[in-house]
């Protein structure tokens, strides 16, 4: 191979080289500008809702105590199978039996056969084995009385878990706007604390030039001073808004992430929510009270059920060994350790609890309370959401007025600023006048930054007033 040969070859490899190393670079920065990119998408009201929907522990629990109370509807209905008990027992015990008669206990054991005038410490074995069947035919309503009471406390957790979902779906939405308010308000304590260093330095100018008193710049550095202490205020809210919101959108903690405000900032929902007609009938507060209601009434049903006869039918076969003779003697070896002497039984009983009609009594007067206090807690939750969606049509009306006017207050207070200044400059009006001025334009700004979303969060109060926030995301996400 020749020298010329050599240098194209090693050219032709630095080329390919160089190529690669260029097509690596580039796809390195092309691979981090997607992932700032994928990193820097703005976080959706829609998908913080969703998420804490889904994934907030508090919703859990109310699943899961609805799952609970589905369990226990099964559990009530088990009332209805027959009862079947067996046993198989062995046992080394004396045969020494004596006649008499011994009340209701579970101390003594009992023991059978007849009277042999015996008293020793002889044992024998004994063993028996045998089953019981048990069932009530009858029992007047008590069983459907339970299962319909399981019943109640079902549709009571289910209700139970609309409502904590639309708490939570509430409150996880109304901390994505606390957090984009107090972001509007950082970014306005911000824009006024640069206004006051810009005034200061055109004051420290004419003080200077001894145009001006040096009293006119310490005011102004007083003035600049406060505003610094608004801004650090307003880092704070941002910092506990971002902290709330983190509880249902764990990314939220990111200071780098980014709220989507397209909507929020720029535009008003559409008006007329105000207008409709506000039912309590469907709000997951009042189908809770109203479960509420029925599963105390059906309690109150089932415990007026309970003071009946039970109807119990039963069957027993059963098999007994003894290692003793009814003479008294015993049998040699494991006698006995075998059940050898078969019986069965079939019969009814019927059982009524005489005196539990006064614990019984005093049940019904404290679950007939419940029922009356449930009820006025029906009243009281309708009265409750009746004034909550007064008050929060109002707050609506306000904000959506708020807004239209915001505008001209930050146009007329620019306007003012500017006279303020030039008449200042002038030497026609003092440092109060031109600090009040610029004072009245930082207020304005921040009214103006944060009314068009006080209007979103009024309209998200009215819908969690009527029950169900869907509208409201559905305006946000048009």
């Amino acid at each position: 191979m020749t020298g010329h040969q050599m240098r194209v070859g090693r050219s032709n490899r630095a080329g390919v080289v160089l190529y690669l190393s260029l097509w690596v670079t580039a796809a390195m920065a092309q691979s981090v500008t997607e992932g700032a990119s994928a990193a820097a998408t703005p976080v959706t009201l829609t998908e913080v809702v969703q998420l804490a929907l889904r994934d907030y522990p508090q919703i859990h629990i109310s699943q899961e105590e609805l799952n609970a109370s589905v369990a226990n509807i099964r559990l009530a209905r088990t009332a209805y199978l027959p009862r079947v008990d067996g046993l198989i027992q062995a046992n080394r015990a004396t045969r020494n039996n004596v006649f008499g008669t011994l009340l209701p206990q579970t101390v003594i054991p009992s023991i059978s056969g007849p009277v042999i005038g015996s008293n020793n410490g002889g044992s024998v074995w004994g063993s028996a084995a045998g089953f019981l069947v048990a069932w009530q035919p009858l029992d007047f309503g008590l069983r459907h009385a339970n299962v319909e009471a399981a019943r109640a406390a079902r549709d009571k957790t289910d209700a139970t878990l609309q409502r904590s979902q639309l708490e939570v779906t509430a409150e996880a939405a109304d901390s994505y706007l606390s957090l984009v308010a107090a972001g509007q308000t950082e970014k306005a304590a911000t824009a006024a604390l640069e206004n006051w260093d810009t005034l200061l330095r055109s004051i420290h100018a004419l003080a200077s030039a001894q145009l001006r008193p040096g009293a006119d710049e310490s005011r102004i550095e007083a003035e600049l001073a406060m505003a610094k202490t608004q801004l650090v205020y307003a880092k704070q809210a941002v910092e506990t808004s971002r902290a709330t919101l983190a509880k249902f959108f764990p990314g939220a903690d990111d200071a780098n992430a980014t709220l989507d405000t397209t909507h929020l900032l720029t535009e008003l929902p559409t008006p007329g929510e105000e207008d409709v007609p506000f039912q309590t009938t469907t709000h997951p507060v009042m189908v809770e009270q109203r479960a509420s209601v029925a599963q105390s009434e059906a309690q109150l049903h089932a415990t007026e059920r309970s003071w009946v006869p039970q109807f119990t039918l039963e069957g027993a076969a059963y098999a007994r060994g003894t290692g003793g003779e009814v003479d008294g003697q015993r049998l040699p070896g494991a006698n006995g350790l075998a059940p050898t002497v078969q019986n069965y039984a079939a019969g009814l009983n019927v059982t009524f609890p005489f005196m539990d009609f006064a614990s019984i009594h005093a049940r019904e007067a404290a679950q007939a309370a419940t029922v009356r206090a449930n009820q006025a807690s029906e009243q009281l939750a309708d009265k409750t959401l009746r004034e909550q969606f007064a008050k929060a049509t109002a707050v609506l009306r306000a904000a959506r007025e708020v807004a239209a006017n915001t505008p001209i207050e930050v146009k007329s207070a620019h306007m003012a600023f500017d006279q303020a200044k030039a008449r200042y400059q002038a030497g026609l009006v003092p440092i109060d006048d031109l600090a009040q001025a610029q004072r009245l334009v930082v207020q304005a700004e921040i009214d103006d930054s944060l009314a068009r979303l006080n209007v979103w969060r009024a309209l998200l109060q009215l819908d969690a007033v009527r029950g169900d926030i869907q509208p409201f995301l559905q305006a946000v996400s048009k």
